[in-house]
């Protein structure tokens, strides 16, 4: 019996430590007011809307038999989320170096609090912001919210392997955070964020879903517009490519500790 209470107490001792670190954040990222968490709402919101109105002037409101409010609410939503993770993961431990002068304290709490924390954040601000433009009748409701889910933690678990294996890297080479904010920029036409698979030549298709973030994408974009709209994804290349980073990406961030000075 206390055996098999073991991985209870440990899983309750961690949760608690995650919990604490992650309140620490919030304090610390948004202050008290919560002003800073209305931002990340509001940022994406301006953006979608911005995009909507511009293009209503340049062009019609649908695109290749899709609405141009769900598919700049998707590809941007989507490409937020790969961005604040890779930001909050490439800062963690420097901003949090000092936490780990106690030893109950470890580089995975750091990175897990700050992961969670941007999952909660950005999948408020994903609901705010669809809200809103159903309201403004630029959306509709998801076709299958079950493969939205699904797609919005699967790029979550995506990018956070990609963020642990930059992380761990950057604590060894310094040159990692310089090149950082260039793979940023690199990300926006490889995601997928902002094309669909269906609208590539066959080739060019193939290659773009070799990367796994598109698949993710893809999945929320199906939960958004149904089986109407033609998408293309596979659920277990994602899958597998999510667990291989980030299994890397936690062995890579937990030998790092050395690199570090613990003051």
């Amino acid at each position: 019996m206390l055996q098999a209470m073991k991985p209870f107490e440990l899983l309750r001792k961690n949760s608690r430590i995650i919990g604490a670190m992650m309140m620490r954040e919030i304090v610390t990222r948004y202050g008290r007011e919560g002003l800073g968490f209305f931002w990340l709402a509001a940022e994406p919101l301006l953006f979608c809307l911005f995009v909507i109105v511009l293009w209503s002037f340049m062009r019609a409101n649908n695109e290749h038999g899709i609405g141009l409010g769900p598919f700049v609410m998707t590809g941007y939503m989507s490409m937020l989320i790969i961005r604040h993770v890779l930001s909050s993961c490439m800062a963690a431990v420097q901003a949090n170096v000092g936490l780990l002068y106690h030893r109950q304290v470890s580089i995975i709490h750091i990175y897990a609090s700050r992961i969670v924390l941007e999952f909660l954040g950005n999948s408020i601000a994903f609901l705010i912001v669809y809200i809103i433009l159903l309201m403004l009748s630029q959306v509709q409701l998801p076709s299958d919210v079950i493969l939205l889910i699904g797609g919005w933690t699967l790029l979550l678990v995506q990018s956070a392997g990609v963020s642990l294996i930059l992380s761990g890297m950057a604590m060894r080479y310094d040159f990692i955070d310089r090149i950082v904010p260039v793979l940023q920029y690199g990300l926006i036409p490889i995601s997928g964020a902002f094309v669909m698979a269906a609208w590539l030549p066959q080739e060019f298709r193939d290659i773009l879903l070799r990367i796994p973030f598109p698949h993710a994408v893809e999945m929320i974009r199906a939960g958004v517009f149904g089986e109407f709209v033609k998408t293309y994804y596979d659920v277990n290349y994602a899958v597998l490519w999510a667990i291989g980073l980030n299994i890397l990406g936690l062995l890579l961030v937990s030998r790092a500790r050395h690199y570090l000075d613990v003051e």
